[in-house]
């Protein structure tokens, strides 16, 4: 599997690429800058590119409005297309976040159950009851993701639901020749999902894309996880690997208080070689910040320490993961 050898670079693009904080209908070809950076990473030794949200969206990327259309605020499905296709010439795959727990109050299919409430088709797309009413008064309640209700849950036991979700899978596969995805809380979804998810990966590992980076054309599975066992969803029939945050946590925490016991228990009790030590074999993805935390800089007592938790990452087991920026010692509070 190419993803065990390889370094990863995430980029949040409606962040990067300076777009609106809400969308605001105007299609403007932002997604191009990504593409610009193409010789850094490839200068850097970056393998592969992590995106987050690519696709329409209300604000933030996380409360989808369409799945097939790349947000207006990066541009159009062809802009995202040039940019997979320039970073393949570089050597650099390409990793799409897939958020398939929830979508926006916006999603095309929910706009259709508050129109239409208990007559629309769609309304067992999403876990509801007309018994009830919502934050919003739709005049039916719905759940909401971790309570946060503009983040409509999905039904993923609903087969038409997770046969639309696998062709969004197959479609962005053939138009835009992605190598895998990083499917966000990854905690939450269905097991039964995810098991198709990696049958689907398994069938597109199979067929490489042209124009892709020569070689091993395993489609990668990532999870975002955060504590719990990572086994039970990183094996042979799940994911090929999931967020270390374990680690993530230990790796800060031990250079803040210049003792490095915190990071030293993690990795034995998860890598080490005792028999009890729990994730032998498994190579997760390591990091020292993400979009959902304070930037490394940000986060350490003493900035001089960016230099040696960037050389723990990249010694430590798994697959590093470097959050765009984050190498030069930007700051970013949570």
């Amino acid at each position: 599997m190419w993803a065990y050898e390889s370094t990863f670079y995430q980029i949040y693009p409606l962040g990067f690429c300076g777009a609106p904080r809400e969308n605001d209908g105007a299609c403007v070809s932002r997604i191009g800058r990504v593409a610009s950076w193409a010789s850094y990473l490839e200068e850097l030794g970056v393998g592969a590119v992590l995106l987050n949200p690519v696709f329409e969206s209300s604000a933030h990327g996380y409360d989808t409005r369409d799945l097939t259309m790349v947000d207006c605020r990066l541009g159009t499905n062809d802009d995202l297309a040039a940019v997979v296709a320039e970073l393949h010439a570089h050597g650099i795959r390409v990793v799409l976040d897939a958020v398939f727990n929830h979508v926006g109050r916006e999603f095309w299919a929910f706009r259709d159950v508050r129109e239409h409430g208990w007559d629309s088709a769609y309304r067992d797309w999403f876990i509801t009851n007309f018994d009830g009413d919502s934050a919003y008064g739709d005049g039916f309640w719905y759940e909401g993701w971790e309570g946060h209700f503009e983040l409509v849950k999905l039904n993923l036991r609903n087969p038409q639901v997770v046969d639309h979700l696998i062709q969004c899978v197959r479609t962005w596969r053939e138009e835009f020749g992605i190598d895998g995805l990083r499917l966000d809380v990854a905690y939450s979804l269905d097991h039964d999902f995810i098991r198709r998810l990696r049958e689907v990966a398994n069938e597109l590992s199979a067929t490489p894309v042209a124009g892709g980076v020569p070689g091993d054309a395993s489609f990668v599975l990532i999870g975002e996880t955060l504590h719990g066992d990572y086994s039970q969803i990183v094996n042979d029939s799940m994911l090929h690997s999931c967020t270390n945050y374990e680690c993530y946590k230990g790796l800060y925490s031990s250079f803040n208080s210049h003792n490095m016991f915190e990071i030293a228990h993690s990795l034995h009790r998860q890598f080490g070689g005792d028999p009890w030590c729990i994730y032998r074999g498994l190579h997760l993805l390591s990091f020292a910040d993400n979009h959902d935390v304070s930037r490394l800089a940000s986060i350490l007592s003493d900035p001089g320490c960016i230099r040696p938790a960037y050389g723990l990452l990249f010694g430590m087991p798994g697959i590093p993961c470097v959050y765009y920026g984050s190498e030069w010692g930007q700051e970013g509070q949570k």
